[in-house]
């Protein structure tokens, strides 16, 4: 007997704007999402794996340069773009990630390739994008990366700083942005995938919850996380694992232990963001503590949903 299949994606959380979103690029986004989602259900539908669905859709929202993944990420302190990401395997607990990549196209693909060629979990910086290369995966030049957009949000970033502006001041949505999945497929296995460039005028060398498995990636054969949102708070929360922790040994369920977390935790610590998170039944939860989130979903009935504000 083969389980239903199920899937949900993000493409970033924090202050997003009704009146900031024009409807021209509120329907690119949604696009973008529709056609991650695709790209992921595609594999699920075709019986393939879990673990093939979520790289499939990450990579979808890489190459698309409105999300801050891959091409369109956003641009540290000293003008560079350094990459995140993470896959995880629910059933062995297999994971491999990768920051501070500045030259491999698909950071989803290098985490994978870690996982499934070295020995590591996760590589970093120089190391990684030569690792990239020995492995073949397509690389690219910083022009490739460049996004006007993201350009400017540094340029302004870095001004109001210089005015004296707060660190933590400015809109989150302005600072970070991550893109993300998690599936399960027909053999009842669980899988997550998340990617991001990070927050924007971070400093160089920061390494964010993308890559630290419990923190902004997780999957277990219970549940797969994928977050998105300041990423201090999430290591300090260890948001995934947490997650998992509260299901596995507090016999909580989806809906529940997403809530403490994201709604509980770290609202206390002054945390925010959001996750998707799907479990070995085909249930999915989609919470965020801030006014939006990028999300879509296809659940274990079939029943598809796209969205960026809360539902009334």
């Amino acid at each position: 007997m083969t389980a239903p299949i199920a899937m949900a994606i993000h493409g970033g959380a924090g202050t997003i704007r009704r009146t900031d979103l024009t409807p021209e690029r509120e329907a690119a986004i949604r696009a973008g999402l529709n056609a991650a989602l695709d790209a992921g259900l595609v594999v699920l539908q075709a019986g393939g794996g879990a673990l093939d669905a979520v790289e499939a859709a990450v990579i979808v929202l890489e190459d698309d340069p409105l999300f801050n993944a891959g091409r369109g990420a956003v641009f540290n302190d000293a003008g560079l773009i350094e990459l995140e990401a993470a896959i995880m395997d629910g059933p062995s607990r297999r994971a491999g990630s990768v920051t501070g990549a500045r030259r491999v196209r698909n950071p989803v693909r290098l985490a994978r390739r870690i996982m499934e060629q070295t020995p590591h979990v996760t590589l970093g910086f120089a190391a990684a994008d030569a690792f990239a290369e020995i492995q073949g995966l397509a690389l690219a030049d910083a022009d490739y990366f460049f996004t006007q957009t993201r350009w400017d949000a540094l340029q302004s970033e870095l001004a109001r700083l210089r005015d004296g502006g707060a660190a933590e001041a400015v809109s989150e949505q302005v600072k970070h942005g991550t893109v993300g999945a998690v599936a399960l497929d027909c053999q009842g296995h669980l899988a997550a995938a998340t990617s991001t460039g990070g927050r924007t005028a971070k400093m160089a060398g920061r390494i964010g919850d993308t890559p630290v498995i419990g923190a902004g990636t997780w999957a277990d054969d219970r549940v797969a996380v994928s977050g998105t949102g300041h990423g201090e708070f999430f290591i300090r929360c260890a948001v995934g694992h947490d997650i998992a922790a509260r299901i596995r040994y507090g016999h909580a369920n989806l809906v529940d232990a997403c809530d403490a977390v994201i709604n509980q935790e770290m609202v206390k610590m002054g945390g925010t963001g959001g996750v998707i998170a799907i479990d070995h039944a085909g249930h999915i939860a989609m919470p965020f503590n801030c006014e939006g989130m990028y999300r879509a979903a296809v659940d274990a009935e079939g029943k598809r949903q796209i969205a960026i504000y809360r539902e009334t």
